[in-house]
C-alpha cells in the first residue's frame, strides 16, 4: 500500500491533488481504500481526454466474408471433431461477461438473475448453464467457466449460482472474477469524487475482459490448465451456443486468431455490429457508425457487403490475446456522471457532464491478423433480452425460446 505522501506524488504528476480534499475528514477505513484506489488507478488514462477526437479516427472500411451455413454444414462433421478434441483435452475455456443490471427490465438484481420463465422459474443464468452443458455431454468433460462480475453485482452474483448449485455444473469449473474499473472525469480532465472517499469510476468496457481476467490471476490458471481458446459470450443472449464445437474446430482449421458469431441482419439498420476489414485487418463497425453508403454496398453477388451483424460471442486465441495486452485503444465515452460539487454534495446530472475510458471488444479484433466470421441461424441462436417488451426483449426471448423447445 501506498502512503499518503507517494499518493500525494501521483496525483500531483496528473494534475489531480483534489481527489484528497476531503482525505482527513475520513475514517481509517475509508483513507485506507482511497489509497489502496489511487495505487490502482492508471491516471494516465485521463490524458486521452483532452484530445479525445485523436481517439475517433476509422480507417477504410471494406467487406470480410463470411463463412456462410453451406460450408459450415458441408464441413460440420470434421469441424465438430475437430472441436471436440480441443475440448476433451482442455484447450477450450469460457468467459461469461456478465457485469451488468437487469435495470432495463425493472429489475434490482443482477441481469443474470432474471426470471425468463412463465410457469415455472427459468433464470438467464440457467439457460446459459444449460445450453453449456449440451456441449459437456457431448464432449463428456467439463470446460472451464470464467464469469467476469462487476463492483455493483460480484456479491450476488456468486451467491445466487453457488445457492442454486451452478444449476448442475460442476462448481470446481466455475471462476469469478471482477471487471476492471476506470476512472471518470469532466471535460477538462479533472477526475470526479463519487464519495468524499472514492473516484467516480465505471468499467472499462466489453474489451476490458482480457486485462481483468489477468489482473485477477486467473491466467495463471489458463497456463496451469493448457486453455489455448477462450469463448467469450455476454449474459443477456438466452440461445447462444457456448463452446460450440463446430465454431471451434473451423477457427482451428482455418488457423484464425479469432472467430465471431454472426446472423444475418433482418434490416439494414438493425441495431447490431457489422463485420468488416478496416485498412486491410479485421474489425466491427458499430451500427452507428455505419453510413447510408456502407448499408447500401453490394458484394461480387449482389448481396449487401455488410450483411453479417456479431453477437457477442467470439472464439480468442489465448496466446494472441497476450501479445496485444498493452496495445489496446482507448475509448472516450460522454457519460453522466454523478459527481460531488464543491460543497461536497452529490449532483446526478441530467445531461452528459464528462467522459469515461473503455476498451472494446472491436479492438480487440482489430489488433488481430485474421478472423473467421462464422454464420449462425439467428433464429436458433440469436434471443438477446435487453428490454421489457418489443424487440430483443423478454417477450421475443420467450418466443424464440418456445420455437426452439425450450419449456417456460
Amino acid at each position: 500500500m501506498i502512503t499518503l505522501e507517494q499518493a500525494r506524488e501521483k496525483l500531483q504528476k496528473y494534475g489531480q491533488e483534489h481527489v484528497l480534499k476531503y482525505y482527513e475528514e475520513l475514517d481509517d477505513g475509508r483513507r485506507q481504500a482511497l489509497l489502496a484506489q489511487i495505487e490502482g488507478t492508471d491516471l494516465s488514462r485521463v490524458e486521452a481526454c483532452k484530445h479525445p477526437e485523436d481517439l475517433l479516427q476509422r480507417g477504410v472500411i471494406t467487406p470480410l466474408a463470411s463463412m456462410q451455413l453451406g460450408e459450415i454444414e458441408a464441413n460440420r462433421e470434421d469441424f465438430t471433431a475437430v472441436g471436440l478434441e480441443a475440448i476433451r483435452t482442455g484447450r477450450v475455456g469460457a468467459v461469461l461477461l456478465a457485469g451488468g443490471m437487469g435495470t432495463r427490465l425493472g429489475s434490482d438484481d443482477p441481469k443474470g438473475m432474471y426470471n425468463i420463465g412463465v410457469t415455472r422459474k427459468l433464470y438467464i443464468f440457467q439457460c446459459l448453464i444449460n445450453n453449456l452443458m449440451d456441449v459437456v455431454k457431448e464432449a463428456g468433460n467439463f470446460i472451464h467457466l470464467f464469469v467476469m462480475t462487476s463492483d455493483k453485482n460480484h456479491d450476488a452474483t456468486v451467491n445466487f449460482l453457488q445457492e442454486h448449485d451452478f444449476f448442475g455444473y460442476d462448481g470446481k469449473y466455475v471462476h469469478f472474477f471482477k471487471q476492471e474499473m476506470a476512472v471518470a472525469c469532466d471535460y477538462q480532465g479533472k477526475i470526479y469524487l463519487e464519495e468524499k472517499g472514492k473516484m467516480s469510476t465505471s468499467p472499462n468496457g466489453n474489451g476490458g475482459w482480457f486485462v481483468s481476467l489477468k489482473r485477477a490471476g486467473l491466467l495463471d490458471l489458463v497456463h496451469k490448465e493448457g486453455i489455448e481458446w477462450l469463448n467469450v459470450f455476454a449474459v443477456d443472449n438466452v440461445l447462444q451456443r457456448i463452446a460450440d464445437p463446430c465454431f471451434i474446430g473451423a477457427v482451428i482449421e482455418r488457423d484464425c486468431s479469432v472467430g465471431a458469431k454472426v446472423v444475418r441482419k433482418n434490416a439494414p439498420d438493425e441495431k447490431v455490429g457489422v463485420i468488416c476489414l478496416e485498412d486491410g485487418r479485421p474489425s466491427i463497425v458499430e451500427y452507428y457508425d455505419l453510413t447510408q453508403e456502407l448499408m447500401d454496398a453490394k458484394d461480387e453477388n449482389g448481396d449487401p457487403a455488410y450483411y453479417f451483424g456479431v453477437i457477442l460471442n467470439y472464439l480468442f486465441r489465448t496466446a494472441d490475446l497476450e501479445a496485444l495486452l498493452s496495445s489496446l485503444p482507448l475509448h472516450v465515452v460522454e457519460k453522466k456522471i454523478p459527481y460531488l460539487d464543491e460543497g461536497g454534495n452529490l449532483v446526478k446530472p441530467t445531461s452528459p457532464n464528462g467522459y469515461k475510458f473503455e476498451n472494446l471488444v472491436l479492438d480487440m479484433i482489430h489488433q488481430l491478423p485474421s478472423c473467421l466470421p462464422y454464420e449462425v441461424v439467428r433464429e436458433k441462436e440469436f434471443a438477446p433480452v435487453k428490454n421489457p417488451t418489443g424487440i430483443d426483449s423478454v417477450e421475443s426471448a420467450r418466443e424464440l425460446l418456445r420455437l426452439n423447445g425450450v419449456e417456460l
